[in-house]
């Protein structure tokens, strides 16, 4: 009997050892999950809408619409984090249903004077900037020449509509000023910025209470309206969604506004107070926001899901860039589970609905919308309401942005070696070159990493590497390519190799044998133990992209979760001393890393990493060269903590 018990006893804890076990890998399996929502809720999002962005029993949702541009900008911003072809033709699919070949935009009529129909340009801005088709940029140029012609306030601000005159609306900066700030930036319209800066002026002052710290949504310059106060103009409540729009108007906007502009610290001060403000009126219970902010005692009010996603996306943001106290980044990561616990429900197809979205808010009109706090209440609802979905997903975005391993740090790209020029403008393997050939997109990934890129257009000297964590040389010139070649001489190979060895990081990316000048560069990398064969291999001829796969990869970090990648024509290496491989095939050495007194080289005979191979839009989706590039300076701006 005895023993028999023993065994009965040794069973039960077995199976509850099983039960906990299972349990566990369920909740790791979870916690995984959790950590890329912005995939789920963007997969989520094409399964409900797979062709259209629009609402199904709603006409004039299938015109040109901000609430398409809200939803593409989550989208593109998903494109460049995760490098998907998938996002960026679903993004180029929506727009080229309305852009025509000769740049019009279908549906949409200047002679409204919408402020709500600028939006959407920043898409445009994109596509033209990722495929340089004309169409784009002609009808980006058309939403300019709205704003050129737009109706102002006597005081110079841009009017809602033209429907709706002398009326500056919060929800009017979201719709024009990014938009606007980056076709500044862009066709370097230096006059533009004190125009945009006057935007966000003309409504702190006009529409912030001083009392609260919050804004009230619109102000009539005239005082006509209805819902204007005869004294100050405002419309008498706080709607949540309206300070929403300004918030992200706000941190958007900064991402193109010059850094050394007089009024960048304004626009960056009322952000800061703001945002201060906004968290004296969340919920403790929820700890979210209410669609009217500072009426959540009031009956009929309720916890509102875009608002709540609008400003946690602007704290999320305003931390990872600096402007904001890390703890908004926390605040912001709070706000995105209580949404999740809250707000989100599931159907039996695992299909997620966002709830408590208000449909619509606005100010007189036909309705002769009053502004206040019995109007808002009584608008509907809509679940997985595009003006809440977009911000939740960009929230989810911009939170997983804040894992940076290269915060602090500097990558210098070589302007001097690689020095090539096309119509007066620096092209091929450097930053500014949006196009295949450009170092863009590998720039955008580093800065994500929270490293700043910069470029040293001179020769490389003791002093000027000193500013530098690593240094990039990419295909040295040869007299084919540059006129008059800058080679790699003796007085920089010493300045470099000194440089390594205090610590710094040398990345070189080479080329096969017809296209780089290999014997400087070798006289370089032999100080490190690293020789380019100068030979060539992976040819590939048209669209053949097997002929550069590799899919045989080890167990290195720069491989972590790929499970190939595309490499064509390059030069294999031979390696002694400290350099490791990092990367073989059955032929010879194609990466290494070489520790060099306090610091390392790592090489490739291919730039590799230039547009082309990594935004996917040319390669099939099975190569993960975006991926394994995110992994390589993830790896190379944290080395020196695995020594």
């Amino acid at each position: 009997m005895k023993y028999k018990y023993i065994s009965r006893f040794k069973r039960f804890w077995f199976f509850i050892s099983i039960i906990f076990c299972f349990s566990s890998i369920l909740v790791f399996s979870q916690l995984r999950q959790d950590k890329d929502w912005s995939h789920r809720l963007i997969e989520n999002f094409i399964k409900l809408h797979p062709d259209t962005i629009a609402y199904k029993n709603e006409a004039k949702s299938y015109k040109w619409n901000y609430e398409q541009g809200l939803i593409l900008e989550a989208f593109y911003q998903k494109w460049k984090t995760a490098g998907d072809e998938k996002y960026f033709n679903y993004i180029k699919k929506n727009i080229d249903y309305y852009v025509q070949e000769d740049g019009s935009i279908k549906t949409y009529k200047m002679s409204d004077f919408n402020i709500d129909n600028i939006s959407p340009g920043r898409i445009l801005l994109y596509l033209y900037k990722e495929t340089k088709e004309e169409k784009y940029k002609k009808a980006a140029d058309t939403l300019r020449k709205q704003l050129e012609l737009h109706p102002r306030t006597a005081s110079g601000g841009f009017w809602h509509k033209k429907i709706y005159p002398d009326q500056m609306w919060l929800d009017g900066l979201f719709m024009a000023e990014p938009f606007y700030t980056l076709y500044a930036s862009i066709f370097n319209e230096t006059e533009s910025f004190d125009d945009i800066a006057k935007q966000f002026l003309l409504i702190r002052d006009n529409l912030k209470d001083e009392n609260t710290g919050l804004y009230y949504h619109g102000w009539d310059e005239s005082k006509k309206q209805n819902w204007a106060d005869l004294v100050t103009g405002r419309s008498p409540s706080y709607w949540g969604r309206a300070i929403g729009w300004f918030m992200m108007a706000l941190v958007d906007v900064l991402d193109y506004f010059p850094a050394d502009h007089q009024n960048r610290k304004d626009l960056i001060e009322i952000l800061q107070n703001l945002s201060e403000s906004l968290l004296k009126y969340k919920d403790e219970k929820s700890g979210l926001w209410y669609l009217v902010v500072d009426q959540g005692n009031r009956e009929g009010n309720y916890i509102e899901a875009s608002s709540s996603s609008m400003y946690a996306y602007a704290f999320a943001k305003s931390a990872n860039k600096g402007y904001l106290d890390k703890k908004f980044y926390n605040i912001a990561r709070e706000s995105f589970n209580n949404i999740l616990k809250h707000l989100v429900t599931y159907d039996d197809e695992n299909h997620f609905y966002l709830n408590n979205v208000v449909s619509v808010g606005g100010l007189g009109g036909e309705q002769d919308r009053d502004g206040s706090f019995e109007y808002y209440i009584s608008e509907p609802k809509r679940v997985n309401d595009f003006k809440g979905y977009g911000p939740f997903m960009l929230l989810a975005i911009e939170l997983e942005k804040n894992e940076k391993s290269g915060d602090g740090k500097k990558v210098g790209l070589d302007y001097y070696f690689n020095n090539e020029w096309k119509d007066g403008k620096r092209f091929h393997y450097v930053w500014e070159d949006t196009t295949y050939s450009g170092f863009s997109d590998l720039g955008e990934i580093i800065q994500e990493l929270g490293a700043e890129t910069t470029s040293l257009t001179s020769a490389p000297t003791e002093e000027s590497l000193k500013k530098y964590d690593i240094y990039i040389i990419v295909d040295p010139d040869t007299p084919k390519e540059t006129e008059k070649p800058n080679y790699i001489d003796n007085e920089a190979r010493e300045a470099i190799e000194d440089w390594v060895s205090d610590g710094g990081i040398l990345a070189l990316f080479a080329n096969d044998s017809s296209n780089c000048e290999f014997t400087n560069l070798n006289l370089l990398s032999e100080r490190f133990g690293i020789y380019f064969n100068e030979d060539r291999r992976n040819m590939v001829t048209g669209k053949n992209f097997d002929m550069g796969k590799i899919d045989k990869l080890p167990g290195h970090p720069v491989f972590r979760n790929v499970k190939q990648i595309y490499i064509k024509e390059l030069s294999t290496l031979k390696l002694w001393g400290n350099a490791e491989p990092v990367l073989t095939d059955d032929d010879g050495v194609i990466m290494t890393i070489s520790k060099f007194g306090d610091g390392y080289v790592f090489a490739i005979g291919d730039p590799w990493l230039y547009n082309e191979y990594i935004d996917n839009r040319k390669l099939p989706e099975v190569f993960e060269n975006f991926k394994a590039a995110k992994n390589l300076f993830e790896w190379l701006l944290n080395i020196k903590l695995h020594d």
